[in-house]
């Protein structure tokens, strides 16, 4: 179902709700990755020029982000403006009334949209309920920005499979490793710190069964306060996994994996071919310290590309970050969907 748009708005409105849905898709983070099986969602709710309401989805998927700003907002919600990174939905469970109907209840004045939801209890028909009420709905504010900040859960609505990144940590030639397979530590302190940050935002995470038997890697989250976010393991095998890790066969096994929206490939340089020549890779973190090995272990195993100019139009360049001396890329899969 596509719903349309209300009348163009001003551009000092088009400007303002661009400042505060910034907010509220940044504020939708906290929620990675506990709102699972649920998105990620942020919201604000603003009078006057002063926020009076603000949520993100809770662990476990509820209350939806836009029931706890509702609640922090009481009376001062009515004919306030909300900010939504996803279309209220219009469906009620067990577990809650629908976020549509919450906003219709609390007497709000408009709301803005992000993106429309996929779902199909859903799609559109929250738009079209708060429009019904005699609600202002301005949808597509960001929609890009929110559907990246919410990639997990929109990967697996459109692809049927985790949203995956790749860590790769080299030195300046590439490499993962010396000849003879000692790695640690190609990166520095403040990288690896990333590395963990980025272990607790994501629900599993892999290594190759190479991987294991060079380094048995506990693959844990060990920053302060963040042990407890430690992702389930998996292993790309055919063998039998160690017990706490879970066996795959191929990357393809990942379909059939429950309780997994996000995953991050830690190594190697097999298990990290494997996945990009199935093309499952969504995001690429590229961790290059000023170091060269020279005949060390290269970070890739064959892909399949048969020509060079098969290489190019994949990746589109996000961000650049410094980690003490040491600097993070990070790459998005180029895909039309």
């Amino acid at each position: 179902m596509q719903i349309g748009h209300e009348e163009s708005p001003s551009p000092e409105i088009l400007k303002r709700d661009r400042l505060w849905m910034a907010a509220c898709i940044a504020l939708s983070q906290r929620a990675r990755p506990d709102s699972a099986p649920n998105p990620n969602v942020g919201c604000l709710i603003v009078r006057d020029g002063h926020v009076v309401g603000r949520g993100w989805t809770q662990a476990g998927g509820r209350p939806h982000a836009e029931a706890m700003a509702l609640q922090q907002a009481g009376r001062r919600a009515q004919r306030a403006t909300v900010y939504a990174s996803l279309e209220p939905c219009a469906h009620i469970s067990a577990r809650g009334p629908s976020c549509a109907d919450l906003l219709i209840q609390a007497g709000v004045g408009e709301v803005v949209i992000a993106t429309q939801d996929p779902d199909p209890r859903t799609n559109g028909q929250g738009i079209a309920r708060l429009r019904a009420a005699g609600i202002l709905v301005r949808l597509s504010c960001m929609p890009d920005e929110a559907r990246r900040a919410m990639a997990p859960w929109w990967t697996r609505q459109l692809r049927q499979r985790p949203y995956i990144s790749l860590k790769l940590a080299t030195s300046l030639d590439g490499c993962i490793a010396m000849a003879d397979g000692s790695s640690r530590w190609i990166t520095g302190d403040r990288a690896r710190a990333h590395g963990h940050l980025e272990r607790a935002r994501h629900q599993a995470i892999l290594v190759g069964r190479g991987t294991y038997d060079a380094d048995a890697p506990t693959l844990d989250v060990r920053l302060a306060g963040m042990e407890q976010r430690s992702p389930k393991r998996l292993m790309l095998t055919s063998q039998p996994a160690p017990d706490g890790w879970t066996a795959l066969a191929s990357p393809d096994a990942l379909r059939d994996l429950e309780g997994v929206d996000s995953l991050l490939i830690e190594g190697g340089a097999k298990a990290a071919a494997a996945f990009l020549q199935a093309d499952m890779v969504d995001r690429l973190l590229l961790y290059r310290a000023p170091i060269l090995l020279g005949g060390g272990r290269p970070c890739l195993a064959d892909i399949g590309l048969e020509q060079l100019a098969d290489a190019h139009g994949w990746w589109q360049h996000r961000s650049q970050h410094r980690l003490g001396s040491d600097q993070l890329d990070v790459y998005e899969r180029i895909r039309k969907d």
